[in-house]
């Protein structure tokens, strides 16, 4: 998102004490350079998430840092043998992953099958950092967890161990993982949950998979996940979104609440044919929805030139430019006055692209020459009209590296930065950051805000939060669809008959999202 400065408008439509039209131009300046930097986003390709939340596994163990004249690692560097003969408590052949475990997921989890337990059964799996003394078991020194064979104790940071679970020995597979949400080690024996214990926040660093074998013909087999797990690792992560999800519907949202959110949304936009529909199915609740003024909703700034603004947004996602144009010079000529601002490019940009779109190659031409040439020399402008002049170069323009700009979000920035700019006229808007967000937006930018503080509060540790992620997943839609019954007439009206439902989802399901990870009042940002 742009983090350039904007000013606040002035009350008096824009205009200096002395009648000049200062303050106008630089609020419109700064609105333009807003969605102008929405509008060279689309430019840049975005890593995906999976390039984002990409971490390197274990795949195999560590063979240059272990206790090797206690332990023989197999060539695979899968297999840990014990052939030595354990004299004392500092003879454990210890071996660690070689990577450590990822931290940008829900879970993290790998297992050990004990082909032998040897003389005393004296193995170990669980977690440990890279500087582990590595002639102790996981467990006995500090920053380091372990659940042991030998005598089913959890040992965590000390030698005395606690009462964990079973002990386990041949033919037993086991398993530890670590769950980020939760904020939890946990161990399996047969693809059984033995049992969890929270992790200390005193560690610090990155935490490897570890394993250790200390008494004669001890040995294990590690699976980082190369093979089928014992235990259903899928299962148990569905149930821990389930716990989560619980939670989250337990919450109730109010729904004058939620009605606010969302006509405040259609307001700001002005999609008023839908707002009509809404009202409408509104009122058949029973009882009727109504939303006081004292809980943050005022309506005046953004009911203002609905109807203006709902049929601009109409031409422009339909690519009716020209006529855009021309309503801007009969309703609003001082948005359009300035022939080199940032609005006035942007819809010359979307002009040439419409012509491109519909084949009208040699008008497109004639069209930049005359329009677009003008802000070549500009500082801002020159990415765009080379993007968009690039267009022409291609047979299918589509499917190019430019293609973004034939894309429909490409009409919603220009139609977005029209609908800002006649906000922004308003003589009684008293803060710009109005024109430029719905109460709704502001509300998921502040959710997104409190996820990531609450993920760095966890060590930057668990599965990163992307609201994209959020709405598009099939959790979400299984979500919807488990809660919709109980959703209301209003609701149900509104995600049938919207116009533009594409840009919302019924509000039960924003409800999940709106409370994801907020429990936390204290963690609310202010803006």
């Amino acid at each position: 998102m742009s983090s350039i400065k904007m000013n606040s408008c002035n009350s008096n439509n824009g205009e200096s004490k002395n009648g000049t039209s200062n303050s106008l131009s630089s609020v419109n300046h700064d609105l333009g350079l807003y969605f102008l930097e929405l509008a060279r986003l689309g430019s840049a390709k975005a890593p995906t998430e999976m390039e984002e939340d990409e971490e390197e596994a274990p795949k195999e163990l560590n063979t240059i840092n272990s206790s090797g004249g206690f332990l023989f690692v197999a060539t695979d560097k899968l297999s840990v043998k014990y052939t030595s003969v354990n004299l004392h408590g500092h003879d454990v052949g210890v071996v660690q992953a070689n990577k450590p475990a990822p931290v940008k997921r829900l879970l993290y989890y790998f297992e050990i099958y004990v082909k032998d337990a040897g003389a005393k059964g004296q193995i170990a799996i669980g977690f440990t950092q890279e500087s582990f003394k590595m002639r102790r078991q996981p467990g006995w020194e500090a920053n380091s967890f372990g659940y042991h064979g030998d005598d089913g104790f959890l040992y965590r940071g000390h030698g005395k161990g606690e009462a964990f679970g079973p002990t386990y020995t041949t033919g037993d597979t086991v398993g530890g993982g670590i769950n980020y949400a939760s904020q939890e080690f946990f161990f399996t024996k047969n693809g059984t949950i033995v049992g969890t214990v929270c992790m200390v926040k005193e560690i610090k660093g990155p935490l490897f998979p570890t394993v250790a074998v200390h008494s004669l013909n001890e040995e294990v087999h590690v699976n980082f996940g190369q093979k089928k797990f014992a235990f259903d690792l899928k299962e148990y992560e569905a149930q821990e979104r389930l716990k989560h999800q619980m939670t989250i519907e337990k919450i109730s949202l109010p729904p004058n609440i939620s009605y606010g959110l969302v006509r405040s949304y259609l307001l700001h936009y002005g999609y008023e044919d839908t707002l009509n529909s809404f009202d409408l199915a509104s009122k058949s609740t029973v009882p009727p929805i109504y939303i006081a003024k004292e809980n943050g909703f005022d309506e005046q700034d953004i009911v203002y030139a609905l109807n203006q603004r709902k049929t601009l947004r109409q031409l422009i996602r339909n690519g009716e430019i020209d006529a855009a144009i021309s309503k801007l010079r009969d309703w609003y000529p001082q948005i359009v006055q300035e022939e080199k601002s940032a609005t006035c490019f942007l819809l010359h940009c979307q002009k040439f692209i419409e012509l491109v779109r519909v084949g009208a190659l040699e008008e497109a031409v004639k069209y930049g020459r005359m329009e677009l040439a003008k802000f070549v020399e500009l500082d801002g402008f020159n990415d765009l009209v080379q993007d968009c002049g690039a267009l022409l170069a291609y047979e299918r323009p589509q499917e190019s590296s430019v293609g973004y700009l034939l894309e429909e979000s490409q009409r919603d920035v220009v139609a977005d930065t029209v609908n800002a700019m006649i906000l922004s006229t308003n003589p009684n808007m008293k803060d710009l950051q109005g024109c430029l967000h719905s109460y709704l937006e502001k509300l998921l930018r502040q959710l997104t805000a409190c996820c990531l503080e609450r993920r760095s509060a966890n060590g930057d540790q668990g599965e990163a939060f992307h609201l994209h992620r959020v709405l598009n997943s099939v959790t979400g839609l299984v979500v919807l669809s488990s809660i919709w019954s109980r959703a209301p007439p209003w609701i149900q009206f509104y995600q049938l008959y919207s116009e533009d439902s594409y840009h919302l989802l019924s509000f039960d399901c924003w409800k999940e999202i709106l409370f994801r990870g907020t429990s936390d009042s204290g963690m609310l940002l202010k803006n």
